[in-house]
């Protein structure tokens, strides 16, 4: 669970949430995400950076109003 405080919302903290995911998939997924822009010749950094995103909503978040 990630906890927010509702009124801080602003671009450093949606920065600093996709880090996080950026980590959790990279640790989760980072070799075959590696292999997979390997063999299509696309960029790691770019899928990285997607996977991030979809990875953002399978957090369970915490408003604190």
């Amino acid at each position: 669970m990630i906890y927010i405080n509702f009124t801080n919302l602003d671009d450093d903290t949606q920065q600093h949430l996709l880090s996080v995911s950026k980590k959790d998939v990279e640790n989760r997924l980072g070799e075959d995400l590696k292999a997979y822009a390997k063999s299509h010749h696309l960029d790691y950094n770019i899928i990285l950076e997607e996977e991030a995103i979809k990875n953002l909503y399978r957090y369970d978040y915490v408003f604190n109003i």
